[in-house]
């Protein structure tokens, strides 16, 4: 292991009260690159990232950025972060130029009028960069953040939500952009979207109820945790008896849905696009005879693709409202 690595939390904790939101948490980042911060809403997530940056003292345990402790070395932690909170505070009476300039000024950097132009161009800002912060849409004051995220040059990057409120063009451009940074910086990303966590993020560390629930390459996640699922329509609405036939096959982790649709949730590496429909192994087969027994009729059956999505909701046991 690195003797020093980039970040190291060990056995982090925070009480408020007597509510836990952080409980013995640990795991450790020995190279650059882009990392998912999952979780439900009220896991923990922003109170580690809080500590992360300095900006809260852990309860118990300890964690360190590039090899200061967080709570003891608030100051140095803080040279080496870059944060864009969730909740984008900015001053809006202010040009983005002047913004910009100012906090480059309060972290004393120097060729600083080169720096804000460069931080600008990477984010893309465009023409948009003459208008006051309070005239800018919510898509270009998230791109002033980053970029006051960025002004500095931090060897840790700490995102919380950083694509929200942009439109699809702009979010894939943030992407690109988090996917370059991730080649030379550590990213920590945040956010409930699934689908980019699943495109930008190589490692995904996973928090429920105060609690690290996974800790792993995305890829190997998917795979282990069973990232597959069948969407099936039925001919009518499986009654309780049937959906506990169902669960009970040898090849269901889970089922979700109601009335007549169906998701079934496979065990870790039950099937493949490049598996043979006509396997014995295959759960298709043995859920088209399951249904031929139960006397239903299956109308449609699709595999969804592996998803962190299926993973998220498996992991931390949540069903999706409407399902």
């Amino acid at each position: 292991m690195n003797p020093n690595p980039i970040i190291e939390v060990q056995e982090v904790s925070k009480l408020y009260g007597t509510q836990k939101a952080l409980d013995g948490v640990s795991f450790v980042i020995e190279k650059p690159g882009v990392v998912g911060l999952l979780g439900p809403n009220g896991a923990g997530k922003s109170t580690l990232m809080k500590i992360l940056c300095g900006y809260l003292s852990p309860s118990s345990g300890r964690a360190t950025v590039c090899g200061y402790d967080t709570c003891t070395q608030a100051m140095q932690v803080r040279r080496h972060v870059g944060y864009l909170p969730e909740h984008n505070p900015l001053y809006d009476d202010m040009y983005v130029r002047e913004y910009l300039t100012f906090v480059g000024e309060l972290y004393g950097l120097e060729r600083l009028k080169a720096r804000v132009e460069e931080v600008l161009e990477r984010v893309g800002f465009g023409t948009e960069s003459h208008k006051p912060i309070g005239d800018l849409s919510k898509g270009y004051r998230q791109r002033v953040g980053l970029a006051q995220a960025l002004l500095p040059d931090p060897d840790v990057l700490i995102l919380d939500e950083p694509t929200t409120g942009l439109d699809p063009n702009q979010i894939e451009e943030i992407r690109v952009l988090l996917r370059q940074m991730g080649q030379e910086k550590t990213l920590i990303l945040s956010t409930h979207i699934m689908q980019e966590a699943q495109a930008v993020c190589e490692r995904i560390v996973l928090i429920d109820k105060g609690r690290l629930v996974a800790d792993a390459p995305t890829r190997s996640l998917l795979d282990g945790q069973g990232g597959a699922c069948l969407h099936v329509e039925f001919s009518a609405a499986l009654d309780a008896a049937q959906r506990a036939s169902l669960e009970n096959l040898p090849f269901v982790a889970r089922t979700m849905g109601e009335g007549t649709v169906c998701k079934v949730y496979l065990k870790p590496m039950v099937i493949r696009a490049s598996d043979a429909p006509s396997s014995d192994a295959d759960p298709r087969a043995a859920l088209f005879q399951w249904a031929v027994e139960q006397g239903l009729t299956i109308l449609t059956l699709r595999q969804e693709a592996d998803s962190l999505e299926n993973v998220f909701h498996s992991l931390t046991r949540k069903t999706p409202a409407g399902l």
